[in-house]
């Protein structure tokens, strides 16, 4: 008889992990507390709209192809792809920098802000995607148990990158102000401040000039459904309006989950929630980690975000734009350093029928806004409107046009929105932050240490925040368990 497991939550990794055990041969149910799959990744539809309510960019296109390819699919199966020319757009105060869909393009933008630098960058990239190959062949594919797993022979000739920062490495090379921000940028998808992230981390600017941006036609939540019905092809079965009062815990040992009051039995409990909501649903005594752990770890940004239907197509702006016409520091420290609402935020403009028409009613815009703010901030609908009024000023003065007598809704997210959506720890949308002393053995353990048949998966523990890690911690823990099985 086979064994079985119960998976909390319905996002990346808990989906990814489903197929992974199913494909071993376990009897897998997800029981997920929402009305729909998708955990942070869900989808909103109003009015014609479609809109993708978390993840937005599909970066690193060979790790879901990695991820299909060993169910023998291909992400064609499921849905199509596309590369964005150009991929995305960087709107500064007195200039705008284009990032093409190609090495050759990128250099010649970088040569127009700055003369040489097209040499520097290429240099830099090169020793990118030398670290992108570790990171994802080697250091990424390891459970996090041991600090030994770190220790590669590519690895030890790194192992200066781990202790310098992307901020220093980015300004030895260049010097403009602008192309500093711009290679600086994709780290904040590690949720963490550049001079606060190892070197070595710089694959992701690989990930971003070297493997591009990319589009799933009918957004993001297309990946989701693939992986929904992957994992029903494979006969995991799946709950909604299922939310988990209780792990079940006999004699140490992970027994079930009480779900709408009803206790259900397994061998194996996994949960794909917030790690911190995951181990408040257990008694104090099998809980890994105290409230002062969990206070004292860096954790990246929540986010403020705006859902708009225009009447209009918009001019002048791309599938994705970011706004960095403000003081980029300014904002991190407002983050990370002295937590508040910030001065005068950089923010995130994604606009997908532009790109995308199935995204949008014919002639009109699918419009999404990102603010990054502070964890466990007030949130009130004044300051919502606040910082609607105070982007869309700047919007509007740096594209050349009026849009709001062109908003047919409006939707916002926030802070509350996170905590009583995703059960999410301070309202962090991104998790925990890709520090030094955050990364790899030193984040939260896939396998509870004080219950056995136990595991946890997602972006607060290993290997981190994003959705390709997200696929990648879904295969190691579901390897854990048939290993630990």
């Amino acid at each position: 008889m086979n064994k079985n497991c119960i998976v909390i939550g319905s996002g990346f990794s808990s989906l990814s992990a489903a197929c992974y055990l199913a494909k071993g041969g376990w009897d897998v149910s997800i029981y997920e507390k929402n009305n729909t799959v998708g955990g942070r990744a869900s989808q909103f539809i109003k009015e014609g709209f479609t809109f993708d309510m978390g993840p937005s960019w599909y970066w690193m296109p060979d790790i879901f192809d990695k991820f299909f390819a060993d169910f023998n699919k291909q992400t064609s199966d499921y849905y199509q792809l596309d590369k964005l020319s150009p991929a995305y757009k960087i709107f500064f105060s007195d200039d705008i920098i284009t990032i093409g869909d190609s090495m050759d393009k990128i250099c010649v933008e970088f040569e127009r802000i700055e003369p040489g630098s097209s040499k520097a960058l290429k240099k830099f990239i090169a020793q990118a995607q030398e670290n992108y190959d570790i990171a994802i062949n080697k250091v990424v594919l390891r459970p996090g148990l041991s600090p030994l797993e770190l220790v590669t022979k590519e690895t030890i000739l790194k192992v200066d990158q781990f202790f310098k920062t992307i901020s220093s490495q980015v300004r030895k090379s260049f010097k403009n102000p602008k192309l500093v921000s711009t290679l600086e940028f994709p780290v904040l998808f590690l949720g963490a401040k550049p001079s606060n992230t190892p070197s070595f981390y710089n694959f992701m600017n690989f990930a971003d000039f070297g493997l591009g941006t990319w589009h799933p036609k009918g957004g993001m939540y297309k990946v989701i459904k693939a992986m929904e019905s992957l994992a029903k092809e494979l006969g995991v079965k799946i709950h909604t309006n299922a939310p988990i009062e209780k792990i079940q815990v006999t004699n140490g040992k992970a027994t079930g989950v009480t779900c709408n009051g009803k206790t259900i039995n397994a061998d194996v409990v996994l949960s794909g929630a917030d790690y911190h909501h995951s181990e408040s649903l257990l008694d104090e005594k099998y809980q890994q980690y105290s409230q002062s752990y969990w206070d004292k770890k860096v954790f990246a940004p929540s986010s403020l975000l705006f859902y708009i239907g225009l009447d209009t197509k918009l001019k002048n702006v791309e599938h994705h734009n970011l706004f960095f016409d403000t003081n980029f520091e300014l904002h991190a420290k407002e983050i990370y350093d002295s937590p508040k609402w910030p001065t005068n935020p950089l923010f995130y403009a994604n606009f997908p029928s532009i790109t995308d028409a199935s995204m949008s009613p014919e002639g009109c815009e699918t419009a999404f806004f990102l603010v990054p703010i502070a964890t466990a901030l007030e949130d009130t609908e004044a300051l919502r409107s606040q910082y609607f009024d105070l982007i869309m000023d700047r919007f509007e003065k740096r594209t050349g046009q009026d849009i709001r007598k062109n908003i047919i809704f409006k939707e916002t997210f926030c802070v509350k929105d996170f905590v009583e959506r995703y059960n999410s720890y301070k309202g962090n949308a991104y998790g925990m932050a890709n520090t030094l002393t955050q990364t790899a053995f030193l984040r939260p353990n896939l396998r509870s240490k004080k219950v056995v048949d136990l595991y946890f998966t997602g972006q607060l523990t290993v290997p981190g925040p994003g959705v390709p890690p997200a696929l990648i911690s879904g295969k190691l823990v579901s390897e854990l368990i048939i290993k630990d099985n």
